[in-house]
């Protein structure tokens, strides 16, 4: 059975959360793998006794996480760990900060939702607010992003209004995550680990919104088909 571990605050109400639950579950039933998908709050993770046993990490959508510190320290230990990861929206931003700080050594690397007035700014307003749109993504060739998708083209659904400061492109590039998605602008909408880990891969987009069982999403898929990898 496949264990998977959602580091973040779990809404009833919100889309993106109920989305996340069913999409694991189209990924899952398409594989023929038995699931099993625990949140895990933010604010009861003490440390990493609390995130052993799980096949893989999603770091859910959702904003503000009620404890700020709690998924960066998800996604290292999934990295440190080699658990394959999956963070989306409020994922992909606490995935760059995560890096930043634990990577790059940078640990004044904030995040401007939650301290706007931080000297180093990670994470930024992005310059048009994403909510409800969808957009094309392309997708580069030789990365897990490519190989999930079989593509170089998608089209994905947004809801968020923060994203990587392009000042700091260069130094997350530069410190070991491959830019391996982006938008028609080129600005970053994917981000991964390649050589180095099974399976860590963090989009601005939520592709949950846009599973169904018919047509699990391909991330979601690739997520698990690693997870169940020997």
């Amino acid at each position: 059975m496949l264990r998977v571990g959602v580091i973040g605050d779990f809404d009833p109400r919100a889309v993106t959360h109920v989305a996340t639950n069913q999409a694991l579950r189209h990924a899952a039933d398409a594989l023929g793998e038995e699931l099993h998908v625990q949140w895990v709050a933010t604010d009861t993770i003490a440390g990493a006794e609390d995130l052993h046993g799980f096949s893989a990490f999603t770091i859910a959508p959702g904003s503000p996480y009620h404890s700020q510190q709690s998924a960066p320290a998800a996604v290292r230990f999934a990295r440190c760990a080699g658990v394959p990861l999956l963070g989306t929206c409020g994922g992909f931003q606490h995935v760059v900060l995560a890096h930043a700080r634990n990577v790059l050594g940078l640990e004044d690397a904030e995040h401007g939702e939650y301290n706007p007035y931080a000297s180093r700014l990670f994470i930024t307003p992005l310059s048009c607010s994403l909510a409800g749109e969808v957009m094309d993504v392309e997708i580069k060739r030789n990365t897990a992003a490519s190989w999930a998708y079989q593509a170089a083209r998608a089209s994905e659904r947004y809801y968020c209004s923060f994203g990587l400061n392009p000042e700091y492109l260069d130094t997350i590039v530069r410190g070991g995550l491959t830019l391996s998605g982006v938008d028609s602008g080129g600005e970053p909408r994917i981000l991964e680990l390649t050589s180095s880990h099974p399976f860590f891969l963090a989009t601005l987009f939520i592709p949950q919104t846009l599973s169904t069982a018919e047509h699990p999403h391909p991330l979601l898929s690739a997520l698990l088909r690693v997870a169940g990898e020997p």
